[in-house]
């Protein structure tokens, strides 16, 4: 199908401007207050890719899409585009205006399907790799946010006994305290220290926090979290496989749109939040620019699986790269799934025998006592 685009030809994606990337820090964006969020993304591709495919122009689709658009910050973008749209410039260049909103990948391939007249399809591919994206997501996040509250939990209630329970029967085990068990002498120890130096506590606490926070944004922190990522036993595998995921499904995307392997691997290295994977990736761009093969930096790399490692280069050698690393994004995605449900699985009930056992300490700490209370008085 025919789409009326503008005639300007397509800009391959230019590295944001100052007065975008301000934009973005600040989260300034046109049109309103707040930013445009990623399920504000998806709907603006979604129906972009639905009003193209039904024949409409991108000047028409865009202004039926400002009058949709769920919020301010969104209408404002969408009245950019139409503005450089207007003024003849390109599409993938109005869309490289907002790098805060759209990706080095999603202006790439946006610029190789203006030229080849397949923009809808290339809509339709970003739109099911957000979905991915968002169900990946929402998998993490379901696998690590019981073991989390639950763990919250447990600490809140360790407090409240503590705090709360304890200091009520401190006078009655006054008459026994050369008989009270270690437990309790231990916990009434540290009930009557969080009472008395609280506010020395919370301080401390919050001071802690913020060097452990500030460390963890630094250059030398995030390096070192990152390379613990790679190489703690048990979280490296989900962060490998996520990472392998995130940067195969840009790469197969770019590479099966036409965009050419230097562009894609820097969309690539831009979807992944990994310092230690990043340098892998700007490895493998490195090689690729000096005329060699894509297969070698995936060899040189130690975190990186055997069977990836075989599969890239006997693609590279087919010229089935794309194809290849979709499969590959496909697989990890599934493994990934359930590596994250067994770990669900294994840390839940594990997190409820440390709850029990801590409940348990805490209450025979006060019901011991109490029968040897009860044993004096009859």
């Amino acid at each position: 199908m025919a789409l009326e685009l503008q005639s300007t030809p397509a800009a391959p994606a230019q590295r944001e401007p100052a007065e975008s990337k301000l934009k973005a820090l600040l989260n300034m964006n046109l049109g309103g207050s707040g930013g445009v969020t990623g399920k504000d993304r998806m709907f603006f591709t979604e129906q972009l890719g639905l009003l193209l495919e039904t024949g409409s122009n991108l000047h028409n689709a865009l202004e039926a899409l400002k009058d949709q658009a769920p919020n301010g910050a969104l209408k404002g973008v969408i009245e950019s585009l139409l503005k450089d749209i207007s003024e003849g410039r390109s599409f993938s260049y109005a869309l490289g205006q907002h790098r805060e909103v759209f990706t080095d990948n999603y202006v790439n391939l946006i610029a190789a399907s203006e030229s080849g007249g397949f923009m809808h399809e290339v809509l339709e591919q970003l739109l099911q790799m957000e979905e991915k994206r968002e169900e990946l997501r929402s998998t993490l996040m379901s696998a690590f946010s019981y073991p989390i509250f639950l763990l919250a939990f447990s600490v809140g209630v360790v407090i409240f006994v503590l705090t709360v329970v304890f200091p009520k029967f401190g006078p009655l085990f006054v008459s026994i305290a050369d008989q009270l068990p270690a437990t309790t002498k231990i916990l009434m120890a540290m009930s009557d220290g969080i009472r008395q130096y609280w506010l020395y506590l919370l301080g401390g606490t919050g001071i802690a926090a913020a060097v452990g926070l500030r460390w963890t944004r630094s250059e030398s922190g995030r390096q070192t979290i990152d390379s613990l990522k790679l190489r703690v036993p048990l979280i490296k595998d989900i962060f490998i496989q996520l990472y392998l995921i995130q940067a195969m499904r840009v790469l197969s995307l770019s590479l099966s749109n036409g965009v050419p392997m230097i562009e894609a691997l820097r969309a690539a290295r831009d979807v992944v939040e990994n310092t230690v994977f990043k340098r892998f990736i700007d490895g493998i761009h490195d090689l690729v620019e000096e005329g060699r093969r894509l297969a070698l930096g995936f060899e040189q790399a130690d975190f990186i699986p055997p069977t990836v490692k075989q599969m890239i280069a006997t693609a590279e050698e087919s010229g089935n790269l794309a194809k290849v690393m979709l499969r590959l994004a496909d697989y990890y995605e599934r493994e990934l799934g359930k590596k994250l449900t067994t770990f669900a699985k294994l840390v839940e009930p594990l997190m409820l025998l440390v709850m029990g056992t801590v409940v348990g300490l805490l209450v025979s700490s006060l019901i011991l006592p109490i029968f040897k209370l009860s044993r004096a008085v009859s």
